[in-house]
């Protein structure tokens, strides 16, 4: 399929791996013209030498990192926000220091970036903004008490502006992967097993056997859907919750 958003221009964040490598990858194949922004600068020249792609050391949480990107990517058609969530762990030892470093993470920072762009894909009658959220927004996880509150004001605020961003041809969408063999998701099984004592290996196997599909999902998997979302074709979606998560989430709807 054509996706028609050759020579379009794309600012992916955390684009050095994981997911967002792969959608910034995917894009690249579609003739994007992709921007990465990360914070480690090693693993950005990695990836830009793999890839193709121009690079901007930034922190997506910090007004002079979202302002750098901007920078290194002006008027973006395609906004890809995607950051590490917080650390599992007891809510009883969390402070306000925590809550606000995971609502600056995956709450705050992709709504200001939001707010930097989308007006320039209003007027240019033309954006599509995907936000990489996790599945814990529809089936949370106890030990994920700050991914799962600081993502869901994140979702909430997501569907207001995309009811009113669409009928410019500006969509905004959510992705909640489940399981991913991704670095960030040994991190998340790295931290469940010192707050748990489980063997990390135990922890690791176990989520794979009990997830219908089995297995992990392969970051190639989900960049391939956002690429699709970032099409021309796709400007009918708007709004919406879409799980990536090899079947895993138990309900209807």
């Amino acid at each position: 399929m054509e996706l028609g958003i050759k020579g379009r221009r794309a600012l992916v964040w955390g684009g050095s791996r994981g997911m967002g490598r792969a959608a910034a990858g995917q894009l690249v194949r579609e003739g994007v013209e992709v921007t990465i922004a990360a914070r480690n600068r090693e693993r950005l020249a990695k990836t830009a030498e793999e890839l193709g792609v121009k690079t901007v050391a930034a922190d997506l949480t910090t007004q002079e990192g979202r302002a750098a990107a901007l920078a290194a990517c002006p008027q973006p058609d395609i906004l890809i926000n995607n950051a590490d969530g917080p650390a599992p762990g007891d809510f009883r030892q969390w402070t306000r220091e925590h809550w606000l470093g995971a609502l600056d993470s995956v709450m705050l920072g992709p709504i200001f970036m939001i707010q930097l762009v989308v007006d320039g894909m209003i007027a240019r009658r033309f954006g599509r903004i995907v936000n990489i959220s996790a599945r814990t927004v529809k089936s949370p996880q106890p030990e994920a008490g700050l991914s799962n509150g600081a993502r869901s004001g994140l979702i909430g605020f997501a569907a207001g502006l995309a009811r009113q961003a669409v009928r410019h041809n500006v969509t905004i969408n959510n992705l909640l992967p489940g399981i991913f063999d991704s670095d960030a998701q040994r991190e998340h099984v790295r931290s469940i097993a010192a707050l748990t004592g489980r063997r990390y290996e135990e922890i690791w196997d176990s989520r794979a056997k009990e997830n219908p599909a089995g297995r992990y999902g392969r970051p190639e998997e989900a960049g391939a859907y956002i690429a699709f979302l970032c099409s021309a074709q796709a400007g009918f979606i708007t709004g919406q919750n879409l799980l990536i998560d090899g079947g895993q989430y138990p309900g209807t709807f």
